[in-house]
């Protein structure tokens, strides 16, 4: 497979040449030379590429993503960096979850008034303390009924 130029690799990856641009200048990926004025990337390109944005999905810093390739380019995945993040998650789904479970009670509360719903006031005090959105902390889930 031929070279390809930063506009291929931005068509085929879906990134804009802008972000190509500062992927190579955060050494994320490597040009191999220009055509004229547009730099070329080695076909390779496009599986890092993939692999960078799986990083970014799962919430990864590019600091981060930057650690998990050798300095030969080859994918070097630290596998408790992996299982961190996977805990991360599951603590934010825990608490969107909590969130989501609060606003479906919110929605259909009886209650004449939600400052009058038990339920309600349990979920306020707990976003007053910034237990909801608080990153790290794992405060007590208010029960939803």
């Amino acid at each position: 497979m031929r070279d390809l130029d930063i506009g291929e690799v931005a068509q085929r990856s879906g990134l804009p040449a802008s972000a190509l641009r500062f992927y190579e200048e955060k050494g994320l990926i490597v040009s191999i030379g220009r055509r004229g004025l547009r730099r070329l990337f080695d076909p390779d390109v496009l599986e890092r590429l993939a692999l960078i944005a799986l990083g970014r999905a799962a919430g990864f810093s590019l600091d981060e993503i930057a650690l998990m390739f050798a300095p030969d380019g080859r994918p070097r995945i630290d596998r408790q960096a992996l299982s961190a993040k996977a805990d991360e998650l599951d603590e934010m789904i825990r608490r969107l979850s909590t969130m989501r479970d609060g606003l479906r009670h919110a929605a259909a509360c009886p209650a004449p008034s939600h400052m009058e719903c038990p339920t309600f006031r349990r979920i306020l005090r707990s976003a007053a303390s910034g237990a909801m959105g608080a990153r790290g902390k794992r405060p007590a889930r208010p029960s939803f009924g």
